[in-house]
């Protein structure tokens, strides 16, 4: 096998392979014992012809494409160890000739990354305060959830559960017949379009009313997007929530019950503060990343960026279309070129891929790792804490991918918690509720928010 090498760009070379008879020999071994069987060669059963036979029946070139995958795949992991590369992620291979196989490589290589000086950074954690306002929030949801609804004798007003019979038509088309329907209106409901609770206010019971209102541009179903419908709406019903009195007996009937209201707003308020807590805390931590990504120097490949701007770009079509998603269709429903998406996606390719190897220097750096006793903590921690089947979920969170997933949301929980220490002078941080974490972790890990958690870039 002859390999040549040259430098491409950034953090990339450019592997040609050249190989020769020795080097495919065993690969066209490989693709006889496969082709033979498929093979009628006069005067032998199938599978027992000679491989010098089925070579001059077939031609020598139609073993070799047979096992070109093969070849050109094995060949290059060959070259590269030839090379003692240190690769990040998958090169771009480009087939030149057959006879003799020759291949050329791009090939990405690990980036460099030169971590600023962490220490220096001056930053304070904001201090999370809880008002009383965001504690009455709380009652008055409470307060809502636990009352029954009871009919209205007056007119819909906003927040009623109002019973309705809807007709919709667009250019002579019913798209819409509901019979009997509850909904709730509201100046932040959207459905079916945006506006449409506003001509249900001030309607009487048995009352009917038709409008018209105008589908949003960008409304999902492409077919009717921008054009006018017609509704026919009547009301069946009005309900309205009886409130209960905000008193010590409500504060008893709610969830484990409390003696007074006033232990039911300090059991609120403890947990509100809690929340903030750790709310400020995970920004406090997340500024700090910001700014050693800032004063940090990193060299990542373009193919490398390209193949993560591709996968990002294959993910919004799956949002979008589900499992089943093809990215020109996508194209098309956006009304948007590749080129014109890819260039779009680049910044927030860059960024990941930027904080994915911003937060593995710091772990190698800092000997952070996660242990399998950690991931099984955090599995079991997951299952006592969830309401389902303990059994179902015991087996989803114990795939390969689920555990891969948790080992990467702690590991970046530990790396930033490491980064607080570190530029607060090695003070170590008040332990932190370790259900809070749980839940913090799973929420990342889920894929909720996928730059938040050391996921390694597809590259």
């Amino acid at each position: 096998m002859k390999v040549t090498k040259e430098e491409a760009s950034l953090r990339e070379v450019t592997l040609n392979v050249e190989l020769d008879s020795e080097d495919i020999e065993p690969y066209l071994d490989r693709a006889y014992k496969r082709m033979v069987n498929r093979v009628q060669i006069p005067g032998f059963r199938p599978g027992k012809a000679p491989r010098v036979l089925v070579e001059n029946y077939l031609g020598k070139e139609a073993l070799v494409r047979d096992s070109l995958d093969f070849i050109v795949q094995e060949s290059l992991d060959k070259a590269i160890q030839q090379e003692e590369l240190e690769t990040f992620g998958q090169p771009d291979v480009e087939l030149t000739e057959v006879e003799p196989v020759t291949f050329k490589a791009t090939v990405p290589l690990e980036p460099i990354v030169v971590l600023g000086e962490i220490a220096n950074i001056n930053l304070e954690p904001e201090n999370a305060e809880v008002t009383d306002e965001q504690v009455d929030k709380v009652v008055e949801q409470l307060q809502y959830n636990a009352a029954p609804w009871e009919p209205a004798e007056r007119p819909v007003q906003f927040g009623d559960l109002v019973t309705l019979d809807v007709d919709g038509v667009i250019n002579g088309e019913q798209v819409a017949n509901d019979r009997g329907v509850d909904f709730i209106p509201s100046n932040d409901n959207p459905y079916p379009f945006p506006g449409f609770s506003l001509y249900l206010e001030g309607l009487e019971k048995d009352s009917q009313k038709e409008f018209t209102l105008n589908v949003p541009e960008d409304y999902a179903d492409t077919s009717i997007a921008g054009q006018e419908c017609r509704f026919d709406v009547k009301v069946l019903g009005i309900k309205v929530k009886a409130l209960p009195e905000l008193d010590d007996e409500f504060a008893k009937g709610v969830e484990d019950g409390y003696e007074t209201l006033e232990l039911l707003r300090t059991s609120i308020l403890e947990n509100l503060t809690s929340e903030s807590d750790r709310i400020a805390t995970r920004a406090y931590q997340e500024k700090i990343l910001e700014e050693v990504i800032k004063d940090s120097s990193l060299e990542i490949s373009g193919s490398t960026i390209n193949h993560e701007i591709d996968h990002l770009l294959e993910d919004q079509a799956r949002m979008q279309q589900g499992r089943e998603a093809n990215v020109d269709t996508y194209l098309q429903n956006v009304g948007k070129s590749r080129e014109e998406i890819r260039e779009e996606l680049r910044p927030a390719a860059q960024e990941r891929l930027n904080r994915y190897l911003i937060i593995r220097k710091l772990s190698q750096d800092e000997n952070i790792e996660v242990s399998d006793e950690e991931v099984d903590q955090e599995v079991e921690n997951l299952t006592s804490a969830s309401g389902g089947s303990i059994e179902t979920l015991q087996q989803v969170l114990s795939t390969d991918d689920a555990r891969s997933s948790m080992s990467s949301a702690i590991l970046t929980r530990k790396v930033l918690e490491r980064l607080v220490q570190i530029v607060q002078g090695g003070q170590t941080e008040e332990d932190s509720d370790p259900e809070t974490e749980v839940a913090e972790d799973q929420e990342e890990a889920s894929g909720s928010s996928p730059d938040q958690e050391l996921t390694e870039p597809k590259v």
